[in-house]
């Protein structure tokens, strides 16, 4: 996996080389434990910011796998709007920018 675009509260996110399997089963962890915690990922393009990003029940969060082999932006674009509106809350205790 390229790497996996995070929609949080309208602003996009990003995880390097990312395992979507972790990144799913830290949400789903929040949500048994019915607890937010914190997962840090990037913000910004070129040189990425670490970010941290509250998650937990209630606190909406999509995540997008963007695959290597694209290039021009268009599969973001229909995978992003693919998930738009859906939400889950989200948490990890584990660093996942990869």
């Amino acid at each position: 996996m390229k790497r996996v675009n995070i929609l949080y509260d309208g602003i996009h996110y990003s995880v390097g080389e990312a395992d979507v399997s972790a990144i799913k089963e830290a949400i789903e962890q929040a949500h048994q434990r019915g607890l937010a915690d914190w997962i840090t990922v990037n913000f910004g393009e070129g040189r990425p910011q670490p970010a941290e990003l509250l998650v937990g029940p209630g606190i909406p969060i999509s995540i997008v796998p963007i695959p290597a082999d694209d290039v021009g932006g268009i599969e973001v674009e229909k995978a992003e709007a693919a998930v738009e509106g859906q939400v889950g809350g989200a948490d990890s205790p584990d660093d996942l920018t990869g």
